[in-house]
């Protein structure tokens, strides 16, 4: 049920999103330095090159073996938020995934609907600086890459813990193909 009002939207504030940010950052942290370099080689590396790596050589296909510890860490680290810090950090996540949500960066990812949204949860798991590479330049995007726990992290993290979705008042949708300004008529 849709329950439509005059209220404005509810952005996420900037200290949410350095929240999310920093928990990202600490998560990863406490994976050492493999994960690390992995990152750092896609922030950095020239796209224009990915069709001449192979699968062992590509830092996005190695990533993948880390993100289920990432996802621990991260629920881990925000065990004892409230309901509130959960659907503010759902509310951040629930941005970034639209801001995101492009024809550009779909081109170089491909995908389905579901598809694509679990490629930008990958994108958003990442980090800010991956996150920000691609926003720049949809290139730095990957294909085949996805991390769809991240797209409702806080969410399922919020209903399991107090019962009930997040109302996060933004009035926009993370569903892939829904950021009507990322897409061509």
């Amino acid at each position: 049920m849709t329950v439509t009002t005059d209220a404005p939207p509810t952005l996420p504030t900037p200290a949410d999103e350095a929240r999310l940010w920093s928990l990202i950052e600490a998560a990863w942290a406490e994976l050492g330095a493999e994960p690390s370099a992995l990152r750092l080689a896609l922030v950095e590396r020239d796209p224009a090159d990915d069709d001449d790596r192979d699968d062992d050589d590509d830092p996005s296909h190695a990533i993948d073996a880390w993100l289920d510890a990432f996802l621990t860490r991260l629920r881990r680290l925000t065990a004892e938020l409230s309901g509130q810090e959960l659907t503010d950090l759902d509310r951040v996540v629930e941005r970034k995934l639209y801001d995101i949500d492009r024809e550009d960066i779909h081109e170089v990812t491909d995908g389905s609907d579901d598809g694509f949204l679990y490629c930008r949860g990958f994108i958003v798991a990442l980090g800010r600086a991956f996150y920000e590479a691609v926003r720049a330049d949809p290139a730095m995007a990957v294909s085949d890459a996805d991390c769809e726990e991240m797209c409702y992290f806080f969410a399922h993290l919020h209903n399991e813990r107090f019962g009930s979705w997040p109302e996060t008042g933004s009035g926009i949708s993370r569903e892939s193909f829904g950021n009507a300004s990322g897409w061509s008529a």
